[in-house]
């Protein structure tokens, strides 16, 4: 693998994870009405999980999932389910009176292991990532080179930029926070956010296997 094909994966998988998503709009929900501790974990959990999806298309599972209509149907609608799912705590969210002391004691209720959790799901779950690394990701690795080394590079590469990339989208919204100190801001913004957990798991059911 040469320098060049590196920094061009690194452009594709930056614009790739930019992209609003599922995961985007967890670390935006966190940033604002959890801890920036929140957004730390979270996003870990995410990468732990994308690199499970890396792990699993290198070893072949990823191409088995996609060229099996019912493997890939089941990866679908579970990731559209717990989508949906994150839409719906989203609505309940919305109608809890939310002053800093009443969201703050909600916040400090959860585990840190559930923030972590919450992102290692969302990444798992979801077969967009399943047909980066298999559509995107073996055209820049070089066959006639060691292909462990590449996979780690490539893989850690991808983690490292989706992990700073929540982190700041996290880290960001403290700087709107204020806003979002008004009750009814902050239920619209649990509705939106809700809103499009939902619509973006009805996406997903939607997603054809392009493989067949």
């Amino acid at each position: 693998m040469t320098i060049e094909t590196y920094l061009l994966y690194t452009v594709v998988s930056f614009f790739y994870i930019i992209s609003p998503g599922p995961a985007v709009f967890l670390a935006l929900a966190n940033g604002i009405s959890g801890r920036l501790k929140a957004v730390v974990l979270s996003s870990l959990g995410n990468i732990l999980g994308l690199f499970l999806l890396s792990l699993v298309s290198m070893l072949g599972l990823g191409t088995l999932i996609l060229t099996s209509s019912f493997l890939f149907l089941v990866v679908k609608v579970i990731g559209a389910t717990y989508l949906i799912y994150l839409g719906i705590k989203q609505f309940k969210i919305s109608k809890r009176p939310h002053t800093q002391s009443q969201t703050l004691k909600a916040n400090t209720d959860r585990t840190d292991s559930s923030y972590c959790l919450e992102g290692f799901m969302l990444a798992a779950t979801n077969p967009k990532p399943v047909l980066f690394f298999i559509a995107i990701f073996p055209q820049f690795l070089n066959i006639d080179d060691a292909l462990l080394p590449q996979f780690l590079i490539l893989t850690l590469t991808f983690m490292s930029i989706s992990f700073f990339v929540l982190f700041l989208y996290g880290y960001l919204t403290k700087s709107v926070k204020p806003v979002f100190a008004n009750q009814s801001n902050m239920r619209w913004f649990h509705r939106i956010t809700g809103g499009l957990f939902i619509g973006m798991g009805i996406g997903l059911l939607q997603l054809k296997n392009t493989t067949h």
